[in-house]
């Protein structure tokens, strides 16, 4: 057995996968809310004619801040060998965050702010991952991968919908209720579920020696394959996903009267129901059959189909079609990866520093993919933009079978 797969020593309340749902729910709700649609509108605001290049520096320089924040909160959570405050701290700095963010004027502003958001967000989101590892036994890691992979469809939904209320002359207040979702979630969530402390090491580890750790997590192979699979489809995704408002804005063909905020909103209950779906059923199956590498690697494959309906049917028939497909193909990743990658850590006692790693892999695509996704976008249009990001998930889909100790 792995040692990433040891058991809990014993199963959580039955509160706690509701509660991470929630949780993870609120996670998205502020990520799609106000990634996907404050903070572009906001960007466009201040400066239209510079709006791909101005979003594209934003994001990626933010995510910097993401990537950095999320294993080294990690590390400092397993250091402490709690959870909850963690939690606790992240939900409520970010409420702050997002209310600086509502307030600022120009752009160098809103890039200072969202890298707050970024890193509040990213410490609250490392603890909530290693709990997972943390509580619940190895053998029942599938229905709790999809029960927190149902957090991310609901919440994409409503952050979407919700901040869709706020454009284009109320984005302060927008910022305040994704901030008081975030807030509310993390306060609901440490007074509900006890946290347990983690094991106890005779001895502290010298942080030096755990920030050396970083480095030989990615010497495990069957970890550094997950780690690189999750990238590539992260970056494919990423790269698209960035962009979703300004795609509808100037690349596809809307129906007379459908603004593009608005076709936002509709594609967000139908990205949600499909991955809601693709979620608990990636997750219950794989626990049933007992693998994951295929269904991983048929989910990466799909989403580089996907990729290329937008190119060959640029219209709103052919969006409907895109995301109704990625969706099902993202759902059922997440669902089945999160399962694997619990499996394949390369240190049980240091979960949420190794997860942290692993997040890397989520957090650097976004430091990527706006520089590439605007180069593309400047040179090879929109097209192109697509057909790298369906090459990107197809690289991912083939990586999977680098990983040896999981079926």
């Amino acid at each position: 057995m792995p040692t990433g797969s040891r058991p809990a020593s014993a199963p959580g309340p039955r509160r706690l996968l509701p509660l991470l749902s929630l949780a993870h729910a609120a996670l998205f709700t502020v990520y799609m809310g106000a990634g996907g649609i404050l903070l572009p509108v906001q960007v466009e605001l201040l400066d239209p004619a510079d709006k791909v290049a101005n979003l594209g520096l934003v994001s990626g320089v933010a995510a910097i801040f993401a990537t950095l924040f999320n294993p080294l909160a990690g590390l400092f959570s397993d250091r402490s060998g709690r959870r909850n405050p963690w939690i606790l701290g992240g939900g409520l700095s970010a409420l702050a965050a997002l209310a600086l963010l509502g307030a600022v004027r120009t752009v160098l502003l809103v890039t200072l702010a969202w890298c707050l958001v970024q890193a509040t967000m990213n410490v609250f989101q490392a603890a909530l991952t290693a709990v997972v590892p943390d509580r619940v036994p190895a053998e029942r890691r599938g229905l709790a991968s999809a029960m927190v992979g149902i957090g991310t469809p609901i919440g994409s939904a409503v952050g979407i919908s919700v901040a869709a209320l706020f454009v284009p002359d109320a984005l302060t207040t927008g910022y305040l209720v994704l901030g008081a979702v975030i807030a509310g979630a993390a306060v609901l969530f440490t007074a509900l579920v006890r946290d347990r402390r983690t094991a106890e090491r005779t001895r502290p580890v010298p942080l030096g020696r755990q920030f050396a750790a970083f480095a030989a997590t990615l010497r495990d192979a069957d970890f550094r394959w997950a780690f690189i699979g999750r990238f590539l489809l992260m970056l494919g995704f990423f790269s698209v996903s960035l962009y979703q408002l300004y795609i509808l804005q100037d690349h596809i063909e809307l129906p007379a009267g459908l603004s593009p905020t608005d076709a936002v909103a509709v594609t967000a209950p139908i990205d949600a129901v499909c991955t809601l779906l693709a979620t608990v059923g990636g997750g219950l199956l794989s626990d049933r059959l007992g693998r994951r590498k295929p269904m991983i690697a048929v989910s990466c494959a799909l989403s580089g189909v996907s990729m290329l309906v937008p190119v060959f049917v640029p219209t709103w028939t052919g969006m409907l079609v895109f995301t109704v497909l990625t969706a099902l193909a993202f759902g059922s990743f997440m669902a089945v990866d999160t399962a694997l990658v619990t499996l394949v850590l390369p240190s049980a006692d240091d979960a949420a520093r190794d997860l942290g790693v692993l997040n890397i892999a989520n957090a650097g695509p976004q430091i990527i993919a706006p520089f590439l996704a605007s180069l593309l976008v400047g040179t090879l249009g929109y097209d192109g933009l697509y057909g790298v990001a369906a090459l990107l998930t197809l690289l991912g889909a083939a990586s999977v079978a680098g990983i040896k100790g999981v079926r």
